[in-house]
């Protein structure tokens, strides 16, 4: 795959660090950023909708998509599939839009391994204490299911180090401006810029 002026961004993070808000309020803030819905076997939960947080669907399906190679990347997490579509990203970066996908760390070092040129992100919450709270505020899932991601989280925080960037989601709107600052520094990259501005360059240049 060639990467053009568009970027590829990859965000990862333990559930319950507040990754998907944050990237719902940075998609508002930069409307050129695309965001990869995931095919997941996981059931839908409520408030959700298909095709909007997730193309949901059934092992079966999952499976035969995987033997077509449909994914860019794809990952087992607590018992259920999750996996990019390589069609939807590669028709964004060749139109030079940036796509952010929400993906674990292991799904973050596949893209990266196909496309060094990605930009990896990690969110960490600001303790253990703060994470725990986040999982159970969501009213989401049972004590059995919370205390199975907590005992995963540790595992899980320990990829940060494979990220380009970190970023602790303590302060809400701060994490924000981080994110935003990662995506915009992404943007004024010289070749990026160079391949977005060639005919303003060329003109200044003679």
């Amino acid at each position: 795959m060639h990467l053009q002026s568009g970027t590829l961004f990859t965000i990862s993070a333990p559930s319950g660090a507040g990754k998907t808000s944050l990237v719902r309020a940075l998609v508002d803030a930069e409307p050129s950023l695309q965001v990869s819905v995931s095919h997941t076997t996981r059931p839908i939960r409520p408030g959700e909708t298909d095709g909007v947080n997730y193309h949901f669907c059934n092992r079966e399906a999952f499976g035969g998509m995987l033997e077509k190679g449909a994914f860019l990347e794809y990952a087992e997490v607590f018992g259920n599939f999750y996996g990019t579509s390589q069609h939807f990203v590669e028709d964004q970066l060749s139109a030079d839009a940036d796509v952010i996908l929400e993906i674990d760390w292991q799904g973050a070092r596949q893209v990266k391994r196909l496309l060094p040129a990605s930009c990896s992100i990690f969110v960490l919450p600001p303790s253990e204490a703060a994470l725990r709270d986040r999982l159970s505020q969501r009213g989401q899932d049972d004590v059995e299911t919370i205390d199975k991601r907590m005992a995963a989280a540790t595992s899980e925080m320990s990829h940060y180090v494979e990220a380009d960037y970190l970023v602790i989601n303590d302060v809400f709107d701060e994490a924000l401006l981080e994110l935003q600052a990662i995506v915009r520094s992404q943007r004024l990259q010289t070749e990026k810029q160079a391949h977005r501005h060639s005919e303003q360059l060329k003109a200044l240049l003679n």
